[in-house]
């Protein structure tokens, strides 16, 4: 099943058949690569895991602790001008950042 118009992404079932093509593994094999990966990311990245990974030349996945924001009284509106809103409080969290490898901006 080609991808009929070159502008939109691959679905994950067309992904599957062109790994099956370019690897020359079967389907049930390229799935269960997929799902391994999957877990792989999930044990790396969560919260019992070093929090980054990195897939050879392609990207690295880590985790970046934002720290908890004070509530703030009288501070600027950006979206109208002249006017001041209170911050309200934010307690600390955690993102996830994807960063491009070299292979992959070169890829580009």
């Amino acid at each position: 099943m080609p991808n009929l118009d070159p502008k939109k992404p691959l679905t994950k079932t067309q992904l599957l058949q062109r790994l099956v093509e370019e690897s020359g593994m079967i389907k049930a094999e390229c799935v269960t690569v997929l799902d391994a990966l999957t877990v792989v990311i999930r044990k790396e990245v969560g919260s019992t895991g070093p929090g980054s990974i990195a897939i050879n030349g392609l990207l690295k996945i880590k985790t970046v602790r934002k720290p908890a924001r004070i509530a703030k009284k009288g501070v600027p509106n950006p979206f109208k001008p002249g006017e001041l809103m209170n911050q309200a409080a934010k307690p600390a969290y955690t993102v996830v950042k994807i960063l491009p490898l070299k292979a992959l901006k070169e890829m580009v």
